[in-house]
């Protein structure tokens, strides 16, 4: 059977709130970062496999537009 007791279930180290807050601010730029790589990723693969433009002009514009998403996210 269950052992029931007045106090707290666990007992352990308290938190550490502000390195939860660090992992979590570094998360939330992980993941900025990784969904502007891969917006510019697919327009890129779209004027690349959809347009004339031809390999080059796709890798440019796949630089162009994480640099300019990455500008305007920061």
């Amino acid at each position: 059977m269950a052992k029931h007791s007045d106090g707290p279930a666990e007992i352990g180290a308290p938190m550490d709130y502000a390195e939860h807050e660090k992992t979590y601010s570094g998360f939330l730029a992980a993941t900025k970062f990784l969904t502007i790589f891969c917006v510019a990723l697919l327009i890129a693969m779209a004027a690349l496999f959809f347009t004339n433009a031809g390999a080059i002009t796709a890798i440019v514009l796949f630089i162009l537009l994480n640099v300019a998403g990455h500008y305007l996210m920061r």
